[in-house]
């Protein structure tokens, strides 16, 4: 045991004094030029290391440099610049002067996708090199091998098209050889921009057979979270994973094999993205289950048994100004894209919508909206239209037609009161300039048809009103004994004229067993204000004298409603209503009279008189 000892003792002597020797007789710098040389006939960019190389023994052996720099042909800034770059070595084939590198590692490095640093052509450059020889230099790369690299704690700064700045920082990337052409990648790093921070890691498989003609990867684990201004205070996160390639001739993404969840929500499908100065996309995504709800932070105005949903994190004052409604239109002018969805069921602002289907396409700045459709609250709707944003006012145009929705959901859902529900259809044509309710509110317009079927308006009963108002000027009639505390309407159809937050309802008719109206009016929806006149017949609930209620229910009763939506007031105009009746009755008793006495003279004058009447 004791001379198993000491032979391991003398072996660790010998390799300390042999590295130790190894140091002093190799100069790492030696190694600079080979280095900047296999760069750039590899890559043709340039490298610079600022400072002494030096060896670092302990517990890897490494070459240490300082700042060091790498840029393309022409450009005015460097590709990558990194503050520390270590290289670990195998120590074998620096005995016959070979650098045989396993690991590069950049820390605090800075990479930059920008026209500054881009490859510029130059004036006197040589002649790009023929097919075959591409092939040569494409093959030609494997033979330096470097089995790992490391980017630590570093940032990538991308310039967008439109010179719009990304920065992703705290870059965290080990890429690992696992064979001939392929590699293993870990990243983590995070965004932040408009006041949101996006953190991720993912995991992935990286092909280059093909290389450089085409990368594909397999990303087998990506998990998120998004957090900040407009978005629910708990987040947004999830995991997805993806089969991607990217074909360098026609720089453009393929995805497929697409699995994406946020939150409870999950999508899949495929995609496609085509770089260029124009920027093409095409989506085909489906899902079971989509909670607009849980990842906007919705939550209903009006509390009630159930939880309430997440709020948001509010964007500053400065934040709201700056980037405004309409910026965000104008960004469709900078691409196009396609998109095809189709959900099963959809939670948006508290309704579930089933079967949605949605077909569109964005020509920079004109999006066309084919089909949006789906069923909703024991009805349907198709929402088709467009969105032109190529001017600095955008112009929407909706046709919208809905059928047999209960209108109650929907004035829930846009947290208005419940003064009327019903089966609710609706066909018309409507246009704005912004997708809010502000919007709606004061600058859409358009005409629409609508209707209403088994129809409750809540708050009064009209009959009620009106037979009550009829009973206190006239005793010798009355209404019934009990009344239900709203109005019961069959069908109810009129056509509505919006403009400026003012909806106009002309030819208004509603029809039930006890009642019927024509009618016009308008409802401030700003101001949650109305002003609706009305001619109504009540048809059933008369008691008492039998001779004016033949006359009543076959008078039409001027009523007027008006005021706010919370709180409605109403006015009968019975005056004169009740004058002509009695003057009728009184009449046709005279009548009846004179042609009993019609034979002597005051017979003759009193009809000489109803004449003149």
């Amino acid at each position: 045991m004791r001379r198993l000892l000491t032979t391991l003792a003398i072996l660790l002597v010998v390799l300390i004094a042999g590295m130790a020797a190894l140091v002093l007789l190799v100069n790492p710098n030696d190694f600079r030029a080979y280095m900047v040389k296999q760069v750039e006939q590899r890559s043709g960019y340039h490298l610079t290391l600022e400072g002494d190389l030096r060896w670092h023994v302990w517990p890897q052996l490494s070459i240490l440099a300082g700042r060091m720099t790498v840029t393309a042909p022409g450009a005015a800034l460097p590709l990558v610049s990194a503050d520390n770059m270590r290289l670990d070595v195998r120590l074998l084939p620096l005995l016959s002067h070979q650098l045989d590198i396993k690991q590069v590692m950049l820390k605090n490095a800075v990479f930059r996708l920008t026209a500054d640093s881009e490859k510029q052509n130059q004036p006197n450059a040589p002649v790009a090199p023929g097919a075959n020889q591409l092939d040569e230099i494409s093959e030609s790369l494997w033979k330096f091998e470097i089995d790992n690299l490391q980017i630590v704690d570093s940032l990538l700064i991308w310039q967008r098209v439109n010179n719009e700045q990304i920065n992703v920082r705290d870059i965290n990337l080990n890429l690992q050889r696992t064979g001939q052409h392929q590699a293993k990648m870990d990243l983590s790093s995070r965004v932040n921009r408009d006041q949101r921070d996006l953190a991720f890691t993912l995991a992935a498989d990286i092909d280059l057979l093909q290389y450089p003609q085409q990368i594909t990867a397999k990303v087998s684990q990506f998990n998120y979270q998004l957090e900040g201004a407009d978005i629910p205070t708990a987040g947004i996160q999830g995991q997805g994973s993806v089969q991607a390639v990217y074909h360098q001739p026609t720089q453009q993404w393929v995805l497929s094999q697409l699995l994406l969840s946020a939150n409870d929500s999950q999508l899949t499908g495929d995609a496609s993205a085509q770089f260029g100065p124009i920027p093409a996309y095409k989506l085909n995504l489906s899902a079971a289950q989509l909670n607009m709800d849980a990842l906007s932070g919705w939550r209903t105005a009006v509390s009630d048994n159930t939880a309430p949903q997440q709020a948001v994190a509010a964007a500053p004052v400065i934040a709201n100004q700056i980037d405004g409604p309409q910026q965000s239109l104008r960004a469709l002018r900078n691409f196009k894209a396609q998109i095809n969805l189709q959900v099963d069921q959809v939670t948006y602002r508290g309704m579930n919508i089933t079967q949605l289907v949605a077909d569109a396409n964005n020509q920079q700045g004109l999006l066309t909206v084919n089909v949006l459709s789906g069923k909703l609250a024991a009805g349907d709707f198709a929402l088709p239209g467009s969105l032109d944003a190529r001017t600095n006012r955008p112009l929407i145009k909706v046709q919208p037609v809905l059928r047999q929705i209960e209108l109650g959901d929907l004035l829930k859902a846009f947290d208005m009161p419940l003064a009327l529900t019903g089966a609710f259809s609706m066909q018309g044509n409507l246009s704005g300039d912004q997708l809010n309710a502000a919007s709606f509110e004061h600058n859409w317009q358009g005409t629409a048809e609508l209707s209403l079927q088994n129809a409750q308006l809540k708050q009064f009963n009209i009959q009620q009103l009106i037979q009550q108002a009829v009973a206190r000027n006239d005793n010798s009639v009355r209404g019934q004994d009990n009344y239900q505390r709203h109005t019961e309407i069959k069908q109810m159809t009129a056509k509505g004229s919006l403009s400026k937050g003012t909806l106009t309802l002309s030819t208004l008719s509603a029809e039930s067993p006890l009642l019927s109206l024509t009618g016009e009016g308008r409802l401030d929806i700003a101001g949650r204000q109305c002003d609706i006149m009305m001619n109504v017949l009540v048809k059933e609930g008369w008691q008492g004298n039998n001779a004016l209620i033949a006359q009543l229910i076959k008078t039409p009763i001027p009523l007027r409603v008006y005021g706010p939506w919370q709180q409605l007031n109403y006015q009968i105009q019975l005056d004169q209503l009740l004058r002509k009746t009695l003057q009728d009755r009184a009449k046709e008793a005279l009548n009846k009279w004179t042609e009993k006495n019609k034979s002597n003279q005051t017979g003759r004058d009193v009809n000489k008189l109803l004449d003149k009447l």
